[in-house]
């Protein structure tokens, strides 16, 4: 990882944890992943050589960064989607700064008019992490654009469990998912779709 990057991302760290301590508004909070969730997030994507990603939650961006990070490594490419107008700016300001502007397309809005619109199949690699109780919703849609033999994750499993469970038994009750629980920052919940 260049060095202009690592600083970036430290500096961002300190930025979520900060501000999240001092903002009450969840609105205005970063709720950023963890950094070993960022390095656990790009070493799935290199291993499995994942090459489009999308990603639901911006935020200030620096979960997009990871994953970007590992997209160029292996010429892929991230997609991610924020509601938060707000966020979203203050993503755009962080990619421009960070060299990978050319790896990702941002998106501000809902997801899911993106998914609606999303041909079937169409990610090697989805992260989850937004507001959770609107996750059962999206899930046929989710379903329907990740690869078969790819990956879904979903930030928040451990950490936010009873909120998460909706989706979770959704995804566990479909028999062309296998799934996994990694404690990995504040738990990562894998589901890979079956080969066709």
């Amino acid at each position: 990882m260049p060095d202009h990057l690592k600083l970036l991302l430290t500096e961002l760290e300190r930025f979520g944890d900060t501000n999240d301590h001092l903002v009450q508004d969840r609105q205005r909070r970063m709720l950023n992943i963890t950094r070993d969730t960022g390095e656990f997030l790009s070493v799935l994507i290199r291993a499995t050589r994942a090459r489009e990603i999308l990603e639901i939650g911006t935020s200030n961006g620096y979960s997009t960064l990871w994953l970007a990070e590992a997209a160029r490594v292996i010429a892929g490419h991230v997609t991610t989607v924020e509601a938060s107008e707000f966020k979203s700016e203050l993503a755009s300001r962080n990619f421009a700064r960070s060299g990978l502007t050319q790896l990702i397309t941002q998106m501000q809005g809902n997801a899911s008019p993106m998914l609606l619109q999303t041909p079937d199949d169409s990610f090697d690699f989805i992260f989850l992490d937004a507001e959770r109780s609107e996750y059962p919703a999206l899930w046929p849609e989710l379903r329907r654009v990740v690869r078969p033999g790819r990956l879904l994750v979903v930030d928040n499993a451990l950490s936010h469990a009873s909120e998460m469970a909706p989706l979770l038994e959704l995804i566990q009750a479909d028999p062309t998912f296998t799934t996994s629980l990694v404690p990995v920052g504040k738990g990562e919940f894998l589901a890979m779709r079956a080969w066709s």
